[in-house]
């Protein structure tokens, strides 16, 4: 499936690509150890999140948009110094974050806690899909070390393909204090076809049991096993 990412003329090489999630995958990742000493299990080895392929293909799916220029937090306080090219025909802000005021977060059920704030993260590239395809545009999957949360957003991205799709996020982390670089993953983007859904639900039958059997005793035979024989290649 292609898709297809335009900026302004002026700020093309001045702001951050989007890329594949697969090459934004976060330090920590690389830095989590395969086996550690479980003190649960009475000092046994166990092996990490890094043996769980699901995870880690959530991670690695999809489209990834980054922040466009380095942010400072400092006392709740957010400012960046950025200055990108002018546009003459741009019809949008040229800051890198916005604001949104709390009465328009009011009465969904995460609320805002003293402390927390909506911001929302300007997107500067539009994002055309082939016919029938909408994006879902979510918070980086499974990316709790950043001090922000995403609101997940639905656009048919077939038909809106010439604006821009801007990420709001819920400024969780009043404790952060530092710089946000620029090229931290802020939204993360999925492809999803839209047709109708069919659901087929009942008990399992004697044959599916008999497969339902296999796989739980390969599983627990062969740890590796989802990986090798149940997982779809990926593309690089």
């Amino acid at each position: 499936m292609k898709l297809s990412f335009r900026c302004l003329p002026e700020l093309l090489g001045h702001v951050p690509e989007p890329v594949p999630a697969r090459a934004s995958l976060p330090d920590w990742l690389k830095a989590v150890p395969s086996l550690v000493a479980s003190e649960t299990l009475g000092g046994a080895e166990v092996r990490t999140l890094k043996h769980c392929p699901p995870l880690i293909d959530a991670l690695a799916q999809g489209v990834m948009f980054r922040l466009a220029a380095d942010l400072t937090v400092e006392n709740g306080e957010i400012s960046w110094d950025w200055s990108p090219p002018p546009a003459p025909h741009a019809r949008q802000t040229r800051s890198p974050i916005g604001l949104h005021v709390p009465e328009q977060a009011a009465g969904v059920p995460f609320g805002l806690p003293e402390g927390q704030f909506v911001v929302k993260f300007t997107n500067f590239w539009t994002v055309a899909a082939p016919e029938g395809v909408s994006l879902l545009f979510t918070h980086p999957l499974n990316r709790e070390d950043l001090p922000f949360r995403t609101l997940a957003g639905l656009v048919d991205c077939d038909r809106y393909r010439d604006g821009f799709v801007h990420f709001p996020a819920i400024w969780r982390d009043a404790g952060f204090s530092g710089c946000l670089p620029a090229g931290t993953p802020v939204a993360q983007g999925f492809p999803l076809r839209r047709e109708a859904l069919e659901l087929d639900i009942g008990a399992m039958d004697a044959r599916e049991l008999d497969r339902h059997g296999e796989v739980q005793d390969g599983l627990q035979d062969d740890p590796g096993l989802y990986r090798k024989a149940f997982r779809a290649p990926r593309e690089r």
